[in-house]
C-alpha cells in the first residue's frame, strides 16, 4: 500500500476533503510534470505515468482533483497535434492550456516580430512553419526554403520531394531576415549552421556582403531549449537541441572570433518558469498556488529550473539522471523512482500538515 493512502483516516485529510467537497477553496498544491523521461519514454507511455496522472484526475479515495501542467523542452509540432497524441497515450485529456512545450513561450514576445521575416528551424519540413504561424508570425520562413531558391548555398543537400513539396518560394536576396527562431533540433546542422552564418553576418540578407560587426544590423536569434541530451528509447541519452547551439557559437566563433549574443527559453531558464507559474495559477483558480511541484528528470533543466524559482523539485529515476553515476548536480527536495511515487509523496506532504 502506497504511504499516502495511510493516511485516509488523519483528521487533517479528512477535514481537507470536507472542506473542499462544501466550499472548493484553491488546492493546497500543484503539479508540473517534464515529459520524456518522465511520463513517455520514447512513443511508450510509462504505467507509473498513467496511474499518476488518474490520480490528479480524481482516481484517488477522496474524489480531488489536483491542478497540473506538462512543462518539456520537447516540441516540433502544434500544441494541440502534441495534446491530441499524449490524451491518447494516457488515456485521460490533456487540454492544450496544460500543456507548455520549449517554444510555447515565443508567442509571448510575438508581437515584436508579426510584421518581420523570420527563419524558423527545426522541426521536419514545414510543420513549424505552421505553428509559427499559429502563434502570429506572418512572414516565416526556414532552411528549405533557402535552400530551394539557392542550391549552392549548401551544395551537399539535395532536397527530397516531400522537402521540395513543403517550401515556400522566395526571393532572399530581397528579403531582410529580423530574427532566427530555434523552435525544436534541426534535422541538417550543417545546412542550418551555414544559412544562420550568412544571415547574421550580412545584417539579415542571404548572399549579402558580410559586413563588420559594428556596421552590420543586429539579427536577434533566439534558442528554445537548452538541453545537451534528453531521452528516447535508445540505451544512452540522446544529444538535444543544446548540443546544436553549442555546434552553431562555435562555428561562428572561429568565424568572427566571438561567440553570437542570443536569448534562450527552455528548463531552466526564468522567463519559462515565470510563463509556467502564470498558467498553472489559472488552473489553480486564483493568482498563486500554495505550492508547486516540478517533477522531471534532468537536474539540469527541470531540477535547477524548479529550485529557482521557489518550487519543490522531485528527480525521478527514469530517464537522463542516473543514481549510479554519482548524486545530482543540482539537489532536488525529493527523489524517486518514478512519477507515480513523487505524486503519492507529494500529497502526503500538503495534506497531512
Amino acid at each position: 500500500m502506497h504511504m499516502f493512502f495511510k493516511y485516509v483516516n488523519s483528521a487533517p485529510i479528512k477535514y481537507f476533503v470536507r472542506h473542499y467537497t462544501v466550499h472548493k477553496p484553491l488546492s493546497p498544491l500543484a503539479f508540473a510534470f517534464d515529459i520524456d523521461g518522465v511520463l513517455v519514454r520514447g512513443k511508450h507511455a510509462l504505467p507509473a505515468a498513467k496511474r499518476a496522472l488518474a490520480i490528479l484526475d480524481g482516481n484517488n479515495e477522496f474524489g480531488i482533483k489536483i491542478p497540473y501542467i506538462l512543462l518539456t523542452n520537447g516540441g516540433g509540432v502544434s500544441e494541440a497535434a502534441r495534446c491530441k497524441d499524449l490524451s491518447e497515450r494516457f488515456g485521460i485529456q490533456i487540454k492544450v492550456d496544460q500543456y507548455i512545450q520549449a517554444h510555447t513561450v515565443v508567442q509571448s514576445i510575438v508581437h515584436q516580430y508579426a510584421d518581420m521575416p523570420v527563419l524558423v528551424l527545426g522541426g521536419r519540413g514545414d510543420t513549424l512553419r505552421k505553428v509559427a504561424e499559429g502563434y502570429g508570425f506572418k512572414r516565416v520562413y526556414n532552411t528549405l526554403d533557402v535552400l530551394a531558391w539557392n542550391p549552392s548555398v549548401w551544395p551537399f543537400h539535395d532536397l527530397t520531394v516531400e522537402e521540395r513539396a513543403s517550401i515556400k518560394n522566395a526571393d532572399f536576396s530581397k528579403i531582410p531576415i529580423a530574427a532566427i527562431f530555434v523552435f525544436h533540433d534541426p534535422r541538417n546542422w550543417a545546412l542550418d549552421i551555414q544559412v544562420m552564418c550568412d544571415v547574421i553576418q550580412s545584417g539579415g540578407i542571404v548572399g549579402g556582403p558580410y559586413v563588420s560587426k559594428c556596421a552590420r544590423k543586429p539579427v536577434d536569434l533566439v534558442f528554445c531549449n537548452p538541453d545537451l541530451v534528453w531521452r528516447s528509447d535508445f540505451e544512452h541519452p540522446r544529444t538535444g537541441q543544446g548540443t546544436f547551439k553549442e555546434a552553431f557559437q562555435a562555428v561562428f566563433k572561429a568565424l568572427t572570433g566571438a561567440a553570437y549574443p542570443c536569448v534562450q527559453f527552455g528548463k531552466p531558464t526564468e522567463a519559462t518558469y515565470t510563463f509556467a507559474a502564470k498558467i498553472l495559477s489559472r488552473h489553480a483558480g486564483g493568482d498563486s498556488v500554495p505550492e508547486v511541484y516540478m517533477v522531471g528528470d534532468n537536474p539540469e533543466s527541470d531540477i535547477a529550473g524548479a529550485n529557482a524559482a521557489g518550487w519543490k523539485s522531485i528527480l525521478v529515476h527514469t530517464g537522463v539522471y542516473n543514481p549510479q553515476h554519482g548524486p545530482p548536480k543540482h539537489k532536488p527536495t525529493h527523489e524517486t523512482e518514478d512519477v507515480e511515487q513523487a505524486v503519492l509523496w507529494a500529497l502526503e506532504q500538503e495534506l497531512r500538515s
